[in-house]
């Protein structure tokens, strides 16, 4: 063993991270085919789903694999090769696309299931680093992955060629998620419980205040009235309402401060809400998704927003800190 003092792991660590940059260079000529073209065809036209297999090392790849199509628009898992020869094989249909991994393309495992996938007519998709090999000869598609050498001074541990495999597959899943035209909205549907999801599926009904927490007066109140409202709710606003209970406006505490700067000195307490509203307003629905909301109120420079149903009534509002609360930025 080397002395810990004198051995230099900065420069090994560096020195593998360019034998790995190395290996992504030298892949990039096998996507540049037509192998990789027809493989992302057969993907995309896939009526059932894209079962990725491999053993040892290549399987912890191909579950990655399988996990990266499964959220970016490609139903997707994994199926452990010698597990499939003892039953597994039933998870996998017609209509389905097999994506094989092995470095070498000799896999013994993955090599006794392939004549009953082909019996099944199903696609197989090989991505091996042996252009000779007897995976990539029985394939309806080989995608190579060949490095000069590991990152392991030995040449032995999986290190290069399975970032070279790992980036194979991330290419044609990406490449899937593009054409398919898949949207952040789509993302968020496979995370509902992560950060994506809240921001992106969280919607104005989730979040706004209702009944005796939503600030409105009648359109006949004092300023004086919208101003006990707007400070007893906290919102900084009120709804102004007409006689029927439809949206009249919206009164804010900067539109108060701007009531009172040009009129110094006027009794609030005569001087009714709705002679001081402008008429309309910024409001939303409550199905709407509160990431629109947030992009609204940072272009008007606003702090708040009400909500109205389809008579144009308010039932909701809510302000900048309720959507900090939500976690929805």
């Amino acid at each position: 063993m080397m002395d810990n003092k004198s051995f230099s792991f900065r420069s090994t660590g560096i020195r593998v991270l360019e034998d790995e940059i190395s290996a992504l260079q030298g892949i990039r000529q096998y996507i540049d085919t037509d192998a990789f073209d027809e493989a992302c065809r057969i993907l995309l036209s896939c009526k059932g789903k894209v079962i990725v297999t491999g053993m040892g090392k290549s399987g912890h790849i191909a579950s990655k694999i399988a996990a990266t199509m499964a959220s970016t628009g490609t139903p997707s898992f994994f199926v452990h090769p010698g597990e499939a020869s003892h039953g597994d094989l039933g998870m996998i249909s017609k209509g389905d696309v097999v994506i094989a991994i092995s470095n070498s393309g000799e896999s013994t495992e993955i090599l006794t299931i392939i004549p009953i996938i082909k019996r099944r007519g199903i696609k197989l998709i090989c991505i091996t680093g042996n252009e000779g090999s007897t995976m990539a000869k029985e394939s309806d598609i080989h995608l190579c992955i060949h490095v000069e050498r590991e990152a392991c001074p030995l040449n032995l541990a999986p290190t290069s060629s399975t970032t070279a495999t790992l980036a194979m597959g991330d290419a044609l899943a990406i490449a899937l998620l593009e054409a398919k035209g898949f949207t952040k909205e789509d993302f968020a549907m496979s995370h509902p419980g992560g950060a994506l999801g809240r921001k992106l599926l969280l919607r104005n009904r989730d979040i706004m205040r209702t009944g005796d927490q939503l600030p409105t007066v009648s359109i006949h109140a004092s300023v004086m009235d919208a101003l006990f409202s707007i400070t007893e709710k906290g919102l900084g606003m009120t709804a102004v309402t007409r006689d029927d209970g439809t949206l009249f406006g919206v009164f804010t505490d900067g539109d108060l401060r701007r009531l009172l700067d040009r009129n110094s000195g006027k009794d609030l307490h005569s001087v009714t809400i709705g002679s001081v509203t402008r008429e309309g307003g910024i409001t939303m629905k409550e199905n709407e998704l509160v990431a629109k909301a947030v992009n609204i109120m940072q272009e008007r420079k606003i702090n708040g927003l009400i909500v109205t149903d389809g008579e144009n009534r308010p039932i909701g509002a809510f302000n900048m800190h309720d959507v900090l609360q939500a976690g929805a930025v």
